[in-house]
This record gives structure tokens, C-alpha cells and sequence, in this order.
């Protein structure tokens, strides 16, 4: 789905219609591999070792990497910076959509 660079919508800062810049906002930092649950860090303390039952740490079932996903699209959020007032607003709700991109001009 393309989505254009600008886009002319009411700022409620501005209190009227004015030129919005529009980019997609990121993800943000992904969570540490060794924090408490997880499995690098209960390997390094030696829980997943020796002989016996691993228990949760244990093989896991021969299940496809796609059938354990439950969706196939990720949501994408929208911001929008006024280019008056400067001062961003975000879309509470993203759009659903396989691939975002801005629109080349």
C-alpha cells in the first residue's frame, strides 16, 4: 500500500487545515537476549545440560516456523507533523496492510 509524503489534514493544534508530513512510526528497541525468560540466558547459567529430561527447556515440537505465526501483516502506525506549528499526532489506530511505503513523487 503507498501512502503520499504529504497530506493536507486539520491540525487540532493549529485549529485548521494545513500541509502534513507523513512517515511511519518504527517499531522500537527489540528486547535483550538475555533477559529473564530466555533461552540463551538459562543455557549460560547451565539449566540445558547433561543427561535426562530438559523439561522447559527441552526440544520443542517439529512444528513449521510459518504455521506458528498467527498473523501474516503487522500494523502500521501513522504520524503526521504539522508543517506550521511543527508538532507531530499519531493515528491511535494503524492500518493492517502487508507492505507500507511512502509514494515516490
Amino acid at each position: 500500500m503507498k501512502i503520499p509524503r504529504k497530506i493536507k489534514r486539520y491540525c487540532k493544534f493549529c485549529k485548521k487545515h494545513t500541509e502534513q508530513k507523513v512517515s511511519i512510526l518504527s517499531t522500537g528497541g527489540k528486547r535483550g537476549s538475555l533477559k529473564k525468560g530466555s533461552m540463551k540466558r538459562a543455557k549460560k547459567r547451565g539449566l540445558a545440560r547433561g543427561t535426562g529430561n530438559k523439561g522447559r527447556w527441552g526440544s520443542k515440537p517439529a512444528v513449521n516456523k510459518w504455521k506458528r505465526r498467527a498473523k501474516s501483516t503487522q500494523r502500521k502506525v501513522l504520524m503526521y507533523k504539522c508543517a506550521v506549528c511543527g508538532k507531530s499526532l499519531g493515528k491511535s489506530q494503524g492500518i493492517r496492510t502487508g507492505r507500507l511505503m511512502m509514494k515516490e513523487k
